[in-house]
């Protein structure tokens, strides 16, 4: 029997609040001094911490002891309109109209609108086994587009797994365009082996240079050795070539498989998962990054396209758009496997 318990901004006050509370999981409120509302949703293994009010972002992710999100400069989550302001989750939502790294014609915030939206509704539903926090964005601009986006993040007794969800719909008479990526920062985990159920030629080192890096000779040196077969990125084991980032990307992915599954196994034989429907996502990204700021190995972004940009995307014809009161629905399952 589903049980749903609507959520309130008061609910969220500097006294964390439990909400629930059963042999399997454990539910608390509580607000952050910047004022940012964080929602605490643990289980047996670990827990989530989701900002219900700020993108439905997942702020935090620890399961069996390790902290999956990536090493960054924040420490707390702040009020924010673009992800770079509160740069610190987990994982957060890239997109709908305009997904990735703007090219200097792009008009779009890194990212786009969803990342940072300022959530109109946020519930918990309790299905015996399961736990899922949902929520509702209606985005709508004058003389623009229109749509309801609807994330969800789903914990299951016991499980060290978590789904991330959005559906997506075109509330406006006219045809909107959709770019979404399941933007997921992993940790960086010294000498993890990366591996997935693609060919390995799958996997192509980017070669574009976005306007946010600044090459070094090392790093154009480490790319050139990439690029020419001499070194593989498979195994974590130079991070002084992984600043600034090292980039990878994996286009249609349906050629291969109709499930992409990517993993990322530590030393001590932990391993991290994510997988999707090559239908709903057909592309994926792999960043990886190394300095004394940010250690990041997010070795499995799914995406419906390439993060270049609205522009790039609608050049290469990987652009996807929505009819009028069309709706679209994405899944990702992730977190660390058994």
């Amino acid at each position: 029997m589903k049980t749903c318990l609507p959520l309130w901004r008061e609910l969220f006050t500097a006294q964390p609040r439990t909400l629930l509370e059963n042999g399997d999981f454990t539910v608390s409120a509580f607000r952050y001094p910047s004022g940012v509302e964080g929602l605490r949703v643990a289980n047996a293994r670990g827990h989530l911490v989701i900002l219900p009010w700020l993108g439905q972002m997942i702020w935090d992710a620890e399961f069996d002891g390790h902290e999956l999100t990536m090493r960054n400069m924040f420490s707390q989550p702040k009020p924010a309109k673009e992800i770079v302001e509160t740069y610190g989750c987990f994982a957060f939502h890239s997109g709908l109209l305009a997904n990735g790294c703007p090219s200097p014609e792009d008009s779009h915030a890194l990212h786009g609108e969803m990342a940072c939206a300022a959530m109109d509704e946020a519930w918990l539903e309790f299905d015996g086994d399961t736990l899922r926090v949902g929520g509702r964005y209606e985005y709508v601009m004058g003389f623009g587009h229109h749509y309801l986006a609807q994330p969800a993040v789903t914990l299951r007794k016991a499980s060290a797994l978590f789904d991330i969800d959005m559906t997506v719909t075109n509330l406006a008479s006219v045809a909107m365009p959709l770019q979404y990526m399941c933007h997921m920062n992993y940790a960086y985990v010294p000498e993890a082996t990366f591996s997935q159920n693609l060919p390995d030629e799958a996997l192509a080192l980017r070669e574009s240079i976005p306007a946010h890096v600044k090459p070094t000779e090392q790093w154009l040196a480490f790319n050139q050795r990439i690029q020419q077969g001499e070194s593989t990125l498979k195994t974590l084991s130079e991070p002084e070539y992984y600043d600034p980032e090292i980039v990878f990307f994996a286009d249609r992915l349906d050629r291969y498989t109709a499930t992409p599954e990517f993993q990322m196994t530590g030393p001590d034989g932990t391993t991290f998962v994510t997988w999707f429907s090559s239908a709903e996502f057909n592309y994926a990204t792999r960043w990886i990054l190394y300095n004394g700021d940010q250690q990041v190995a997010a070795f499995a972004l799914p995406a419906t396209c390439r993060p270049e940009g609205f522009l790039a995307a609608q050049a290469n014809g990987s652009l996807l758009t929505l009819a009028p009161q069309e709706s679209r629905s994405f899944k990702v399952t992730t977190g660390i496997a058994h």
